[in-house]
């Protein structure tokens, strides 16, 4: 998957205050993302991230063609 920091994804499980999307600050082994509602920050190892993503939400508008 290409994702890449400043990306917003959604998950397919909410975070445990309701939310269900994140903002990417850094990408690698270990993505790194916080909550887009209280802004908390979590740690998460690549593949259990990537299972769980249900959509990418990009505001470039080079990528959407």
């Amino acid at each position: 998957m290409d994702i890449r920091p400043g990306d917003r994804i959604e998950m397919k499980k909410p975070h445990p205050c309701g939310n269900k999307i994140f903002l990417v600050l850094r990408a690698g082994m270990d993505f790194k993302i916080r909550c887009t509602s209280c802004g908390r920050e979590v740690m998460v190892p690549r593949l259990k991230c990537e299972k769980n993503i249900r959509r990418i939400l990009r505001d470039d508008p080079k990528e959407k063609a």
